[in-house]
């Protein structure tokens, strides 16, 4: 009575990703107990005439085969693949039919069977990745030509006697109703156990890929798997939330058209997003002297980092092997510290990422620096750091450094003056104004 789908190594694509096979399930579902069956309310004179129709069904099993298997090709789309073995769906569909229409004859004997038959094959198919909707109307299909010979078979035996078989209806469709939520359960389940084990193989690859243990020779899988390809251009982006580090950041915005691969671990996420063709190097003059810019740039610029969130994004790399290279660039982008809600792109924040990269030098540098400003009362020494950074920011300009501190040029003059007379530094000399902007960020960062 269970019409079955295709072969077990073939069956159909139909737009799915690769399959994958039923020794992949970490355990085989087991097989619900069966439920006390339902108490017939038919005499024992229609249940004899039903288990007399039965045995002559037992016998035209062959020719009932033949025509499920056409009926199921004529009305399911899914068995009118080429990929379907037909061969091997006849022997499944003959195999089904024999197992219940015995226990049509032996309930009791040949229940357990019939009931490991369905379970089979909602297991098979849904290792397979046969549709569940074909596979249960392909089922009902059988159940239908079944019942309709078993009334064509009583008439002929018993023309008055068959109407009592109304009686037995209940318990046959009592049975195909069991039967077609032990398909659909055990399909369900193994369906859950692969869609754990994609899903965990998600994570393991792009994990591999983040910290640098993937082989070449994994490549093509995580290319399958993830959908990026070996030799695209990619950037990886960090990102941490302080205000929700449990907060899951796949509905993060990356930028329309660029797609984004998440991993979550430790409480920072990182994100492997495949950026345009030709993007990152090689990109035009133009672009590098401030055109459209560079694909990690665009990707910056899409970036919806959430309120409170603070992201670090690397330079565009070549390659799936390099992706590991571009997650600690972007991990020592975060550690700049950008500001909440905002993210940092390390092509522009080199010289924060220098210090963040030493710290203990990033500590020698701002003491031999800034020492006896930092040993200033807290109130002169926040005034002269902040003019000094006003300064650098201005470009060097004590007008423009005014402007920003809302004071006269005369008064920024005067406090770089104090600065150079307090550390014996000349703000004349291009190296010790790089090395004050060094140690601003490092004092900046590297302060608890």
């Amino acid at each position: 009575m269970h019409p079955v789908t295709g072969s077990r190594a073939s069956v159909p694509a139909m737009g799915r990703a690769p399959r994958l096979s039923a020794d992949r399930v970490r355990t085989p579902p087991r097989m619900p107990a069966a439920r006390p069956p339902i108490r017939s309310r038919a005499d024992a004179e229609t249940v004899a005439l039903l288990h007399r129709t039965a045995r002559v069904l037992i016998e035209e099993v062959p020719r009932l085969t033949d025509r499920i298997v056409a009926l199921m090709k004529e009305r399911e789309p899914a068995y009118r693949s080429a990929a379907v073995d037909p061969h091997e769906v006849w022997r499944e569909v003959h195999d089904s039919l024999s197992h219940n229409v015995r226990s049509l004859v032996h309930p009791k004997e040949t229940r357990e069977s019939a009931r490991s038959c369905a379970w089979r094959i909602g297991t098979d198919r849904a290792a397979q990745g046969f549709p569940l909707d074909a596979l249960l109307h392909a089922y009902r299909i059988g159940c239908t030509v079944v019942w309709e010979h078993l009334l064509e078979t009583a008439s002929r035996e018993d023309p008055l006697g068959a109407q009592s078989l109304v009686h037995v209806a209940a318990d046959v469709w009592n049975f195909v109703d069991e039967h077609c939520t032990l398909v659909a359960t055990a399909y369900q389940e193994v369906e859950r156990q692969l869609s754990w084990h994609r899903e965990n193989r998600y994570r393991i690859i792009v994990a591999a890929l983040l910290d640098g243990t993937a082989r070449v020779s994994d490549f093509p899988e995580a290319e399958q798997v993830l959908g990026l390809p070996e030799q695209g251009r990619y950037a990886v982006v960090a990102l941490e939330d302080a205000d929700a580090p449990c907060r899951t950041p796949h509905s993060v915005e990356v930028g329309d058209g660029l797609r984004a691969v998440w991993h979550t671990a430790e409480g920072t996420a990182h994100a492997i997003v495949l950026l345009g063709e030709g993007e990152g190097e090689g990109e035009s003059a133009g672009d590098r002297d401030g055109g459209s810019g560079s694909g990690a740039e665009r990707l910056v610029r899409g970036l919806e980092v959430p309120p409170g969130a603070r992201a670090g994004v690397s330079p565009a790399v070549t390659g799936l092997a390099a992706i590991n290279m571009a997650r600690r660039l972007a991990d020592t982008a975060l550690r700049t510290r950008p500001a909440a809600g905002t993210a940092a792109l390390l092509e522009e924040r080199y010289p924060e990422a220098l210090v963040v990269s030493s710290p203990d030098l990033g500590t020698a540098l701002a003491d031999r620096m800034l020492g006896p400003v930092l040993g200033l009362e807290p109130a002169d020494r926040e005034l002269l750091l902040t003019t000094l950074a006003a300064w650098l920011e201005a470009g060097g300009s004590a007008r423009r450094a005014g402007a920003l501190l809302f004071c006269h040029r005369n008064t920024v003059l005067n406090r770089l003056r104090r600065y150079e007379q307090l550390t014996g530094r000349s703000l004349d000399h291009p190296r010790e104004v790089m090395e004050l902007s060094l140690a601003l960020s490092a004092h900046r960062l590297l302060t608890p």
